[in-house]
Order: structure tokens, then sequence, then C-alpha cells
């Protein structure tokens, strides 16, 4: 498939974002935020989580052919798991607002508001990974492990903020954040390396012959039917060799797991804000090369009719 920038903008904010919004909420459910400046801490945090979702909505917007009809994405939510993130994603957005400026005023029922923005957080999770595991004819995509990486991935990243937040505002929360953090990006590791092991065994389904329909032993595509570009040519594959992804795969490898592991490690040696905002800048870049790679991978059946200009 084509990567839309736009689609990768959008799920590394909002997963960053869920996960820093749960890891905040889970240290109020630990019994953290009695005190004004613990407050303060988790209202600054949950400001955090809002802004990155609206950026992550922002971004969406350029992957829409006509913005002024978005409303309608929200219109299918019985079978679409599209509509369903439209509706959860600004749901989660407003709990998590509400959330934080419940703390910043010091009103009651915040755990009650946070509840309700961590469930919307771990539905959005679902609803985003679901759009792409759904689609049982790319098999790299049809996978629980879809699922499992947009969560696991999501909740490393935020904790990787988290801990950030907490080394610059709240010690107490520096080491156990980060501890978390190192955890979930080891987990991550495990978890997309499975995926990756698990797409490289896949045998595609379909063949040239099952594509034309014809059943003969030997068919030789002379031409793809378009002598320039097309719709198809261009959003359903990405145009790279063989070699441009196997550079990017080790490169989020190395970016997204292996190098902020080795900074959280040095942050919690030093408790210094420094290595875990450094951990948290590579990782994030590195989650947008994977994204970038999820995408390029998934191989659509509709390419092996569209293969050679002739």
């Amino acid at each position: 498939m084509q990567p839309a920038f736009s689609v990768i903008f959008l799920t590394t904010l909002i997963g960053a974002a869920q996960g820093l919004f749960l890891a905040l909420f889970a240290a109020e459910v630990a019994g953290f935020g009695a005190g004004d400046g613990q407050a303060r801490f988790l209202a600054l945090g949950g400001v955090v989580a809002v802004v990155l979702t609206a950026l992550g909505l922002a971004a969406s917007f350029f992957h829409l052919g006509r913005p002024e009809r978005a409303w309608r994405a929200a219109a299918m939510w019985r079978t679409s798991w599209l509509s369903r993130e439209v509706i959860v994603l600004p749901a989660f957005g407003g709990l998590a607002l509400a959330w934080a400026a419940a703390h910043a005023l010091g009103l009651p029922a915040t755990r009650a508001l946070g509840a309700a923005a961590a469930l919307a957080a771990l539905a959005l999770f679902v609803c985003t990974a679901m759009i792409y595991a759904s689609v049982r004819f790319i098999q790299e995509w049809a996978s629980a492990l879809t699922v499992v990486n947009y969560l696991v991935l999501g909740c490393a990243s935020g904790l990787t903020l988290a801990s950030a937040l907490a080394a610059a505002q709240a010690p107490a929360l520096a080491r156990p954040f980060a501890l978390a953090a190192l955890t979930l990006t080891l987990a991550g590791l495990v978890t997309r390396g499975a995926s990756l092991v698990r797409n490289a065994r896949l045998k595609p389904k379909s063949t040239l012959q099952t594509a034309i329909g014809v059943k003969h032993p030997r068919v030789v595509q002379r031409s793809m039917g378009f002598m320039g570009g097309s719709f198809n040519t261009r959003e359903f594959f990405h145009g790279r060799t063989p070699a441009v992804l196997a550079n990017v795969k080790w490169a989020f490898l190395a970016l997204a797991f292996v190098l902020p592991l080795a900074l959280l490690a040095l942050g919690l040696g030093s408790a210094s804000a420094t290595w875990f905002a450094l951990a948290f800048a590579v990782q994030y870049v590195g989650l947008l090369a994977e994204r970038w790679f999820f995408f390029a991978q998934a191989n659509h059946p509709q390419n092996l009719y569209y293969q050679v200009v002739g």
C-alpha cells in the first residue's frame, strides 16, 4: 500500500496521547494527585494528551478529499471501524480535557471522568487497529497482532513521554513511569518482531492465474493495462524497492525500540529529564518509520495485475 503521512501522523500522535493519559490516570488511581502540585502535574499532562490528540485529528483532515464532509464518516458506525474511530476520537479528547480541567480547578469526580476517558482511550486503540486488522484480504494486517501492536506501541510512547514530563515536574513519578516505559518498549519489540516474523512467512492466496481467471500453469504479464499512472498504481503500491523496505525495517527497530531502551536506562541512572525527552523524540521518529513500514509492507491483491508497464 502507499503510506499516507496524514494517517501515519494521526495514528502515532493519538497513540502517544492515549498512552500518556492512561499513564496519568494510573498514577491517579495509585494515589498520586492529592496535593496541589500533584494535581497541577496531572492537569498539565492531560493538556499535553489533548494537544497531541488535536494534532492527530488535524493531520487526519489532510487525508480527506472533501474535508467539509468529514462528519459523514460517522454515519456507518454500526458496521465500520472507521466510523467508530471518528466517534470515539473526539469523545476521548473531550473527556481527557474535562479530566485535566477538573484537576486544574480542584473539582471532585476526577476519577469518574478519568475512568470514562481511559475506557475511551482503550476503545480508540481497538477502533484504530481494527480499521486495518478487519481487512481480511490484506494478510499482513489481518492479525490480532495488529491490535496488540497499536496498543503496546502507543502505551510505550505515551509512558516515555510521561517519564520526561514527570522528571521535570513530578520527580516521584519519573522512576515508575520510566520502568513501565522500559517494560512496554521491550514488549513492543517482542510483539512487533512477532508480526514481522509472521508476515515474512505469509504465502499469497492469489496468483496471476486467479487474478485473471486463467488456469494455465504459465502466465506472463506484458502490460498492466495503463501506459501511465492511475489511481490503482498510485494508491495501492508504494513504488519502493525491497532494499528500501529492509532499510526502513532495521531503522525503525533501532529507533523505536533499541535506542529508547538505552536512553530510558540512562535516564533512570541519572534521573535527568533530558534523557527521557530524548528517548521520546527518538522513539517517536522510530514509530513514524514503523507506521510507514506497516502500510508499505501491506500487499494489496490488485498488485498482482498492475505489476509492469510493459
